[in-house]
C-alpha cells in the first residue's frame, strides 16, 4: 500500500510540474479542466489495471492499452519537464536575488516565458502523437524487407532460393482480424520457397493462438513451413497451477503449430533437397544470454548434419549468435533470429540510419549482420507485446534470396 501512495504522490507532483507549461499558454478553464480529466483517467485506469493484474493470465488487451496511454502521457510530460527545468535553472537564481534585495514584489519568481512553453509543447507533441499513432496504425504497418546474400558454398541448385522469415507473432496481442489477415496475405504474396518462423507464437498461453489458427494456417510455401520456440512460448511469465499444466501448455502450443502446417524443430534438423543436393535447416529451442531460457542445444540439433552441408540456423534470441554460433566448430552460414522487436520504437532511414534504445541491450538487434563468412538476420517481429504499438520500427516480413558467389560448386 505504501508503494502505491508513494507512486501516486510522485506522479501527481510530476504531472503538476508539467502542467505549468500548459498553464503558461492558456488560462481557459475548459482546456485546463480537459487536460486534468485526461490525466486522471489515464492514471486511474493504469493504476486499476496494475492492481488487478492477474499473473495467471499475463498481459491482456486492457492492460496493454492502459500501459500505452500511460507511456504516451508520461513521455509527453517528461519532455515538458525537460524544458521547464532548464527555464527554472535561470528563474531560481533570480528568485533568490529578489528575495534578498527586493521586498515589494508580488512574486519572487519571474513569470515563465511563453516562448519556452510553446517550444516545449510543440516538441513534446511529437512523441505523444507518434506513440498514439503507433497504437492506432503503426502496429499493423507491415513492411517487406528484401535481402540478397551471397555464399561461397551454396549448392548451385539453390542459387536464387528464397526464404520468407517472420518472427514474434505474439498472437495474444492481436486485436484486428482484418489487419492480421492483410499481413499474412502479404507474406504469401512473396511466394518464397520456404517460410521460417523464429519463435514467440504467443505471449504466454497456447490458447492465445486458437482464434488465429485459420489465418496463420493459410501461410503457404512449396518447401514447407518451419518454426522454433521463443522465450514466451514456454509460459514462463505467468503462474501455473502445477508443473504438469505448464508442460501441457507447451505441448498444446506445439500441436497447434503442427495443425497450422508448421514443422516445429526442437533441437532438430531437416534437409531441403533439390536435384540431388541439399541444404540443412536447423532449429534450436530458445537460448538467450542473461536470465533467458537456455534450452537450445546446437550439438544435438546438428547430430545428423555434415560439416560441409550449407546450414541455415533458426535461433530465436540473437545473443545466441555471438555466444555459441560464430565460434562453433561447424560453420553456420546463415542464422535467423528475432526476439528484440527493435523495442517497437526507434528511428530508421533504410540504408542510412538505424537507432533504437534496444541497441544498449543487444549488439545485434535488427537487420543483417556479417562476420567472416557467417550472416545473421534479426527480424523486427510481426507482432507486438506490452506497449500495443510500434513507432519507427515497423512489423517486418523478411525475404532473403540466397545466391552463389561462385557459380561453380
Amino acid at each position: 500500500m505504501l508503494r502505491w501512495i508513494i507512486l501516486i504522490l510522485f506522479f501527481s507532483l510530476y504531472g503538476t510540474y508539467a502542467f505549468q507549461a500548459i498553464k503558461t499558454l492558456t488560462q481557459q478553464r475548459s482546456l485546463l479542466t480537459l487536460y486534468w480529466i485526461f490525466v486522471v483517467l489515464v492514471m486511474s485506469n493504469f493504476a486499476y489495471q496494475s492492481i488487478s493484474f492477474n499473473r495467471d493470465e499475463g498481459f491482456n488487451h486492457q492492460i496493454s492499452l492502459a500501459l500505452g496511454l500511460f507511456l504516451s502521457l508520461f513521455v509527453f510530460q517528461t519532455f515538458l519537464i525537460f524544458f521547464l527545468i532548464f527555464e527554472d535553472i535561470v528563474r531560481i537564481p533570480q528568485a533568490i536575488y529578489r528575495f534578498f534585495n527586493q521586498s515589494n514584489v508580488n512574486s519572487y519568481f519571474p513569470d515563465r516565458r511563453k516562448f519556452i512553453s510553446q517550444l516545449a509543447l510543440g516538441i513534446a507533441a511529437v512523441p505523444l502523437v507518434s506513440l498514439l499513432y503507433g497504437m492506432y496504425k503503426g502496429k499493423y504497418n507491415y513492411k517487406v524487407l528484401n535481402y540478397t546474400l551471397e555464399f561461397d558454398n551454396l549448392p548451385k541448385e539453390f542459387d536464387g532460393f528464397t526464404i520468407t522469415q517472420i518472427s514474434d507473432i505474439h498472437s495474444g496481442s492481436f486485436d484486428n482480424i482484418e489487419k492480421v489477415s492483410y499481413g499474412i496475405d502479404l507474406v504469401n504474396q512473396q511466394k518464397s520457397d520456404v517460410i521460417l518462423f523464429t519463435g514467440d507464437m504467443v505471449n504466454n498461453k497456447a490458447s492465445e493462438v486458437y482464434p488465429w489458427m485459420d489465418i496463420l494456417g493459410s501461410l503457404e510455401a512449396p518447401q514447407g513451413k518451419f518454426s522454433v520456440l521463443g522465450n514466451h512460448d514456454y509460459g514462463d511469465y505467468v503462474q501455473w497451477g502445477s508443473d504438469d499444466a505448464k508442460k501441457q501448455n507447451l505441448t498444446d502450443l506445439i500441436e497447434a503449430q503442427q495443425k497450422m502446417g508448421f514443422q516445429v524443430l526442437l533441437n532438430q534438423a531437416q534437409f531441403i533437397e533439390k536435384e540431388g543436393k541439399r541444404i540443412a535447416l536447423i532449429g534450436v529451442e530458445n537460448w538467450g544470454k542473461g536470465g533467458f531460457k537456455k534450452a537450445g542445444d546446437i550439438n544435438l540439433a546438428i547430430s545428423e548434419v555434415d560439416f560441409d552441408d550449407f546450414k541455415i540456423l533458426m535461433s530465436h534470441d540473437p545473443s545466441h549468435w555471438e555466444a555459441q554460433v560464430i565460434d562453433h566448430p561447424y560453420p553456420f552460414e546463415l542464422t535467423l533470429s528475432g526476439h528484440t522487436h527493435g523495442m517497437q520504437f526507434g528511428i530508421e532511414i533504410p540504408g542510412w540510419f538505424k537507432w533504437s534504445p534496444v541497441k544498449w541491450r543487444y549488439k545485434q538487434w535488427a537487420g543483417v549482420y556479417h562476420q567472416a563468412k557467417q550472416y545473421l538476420n534479426v527480424n523486427r517481429g510481426f507482432g507486438f507485446l506490452a506497449y500495443p504499438g510500434r513507432v519507427g520500427i515497423w512489423p517486418e516480413i523478411t525475404v532473403i534470396t540466397l545466391k552463389c558467389s561462385d557459380k561453380v560448386i
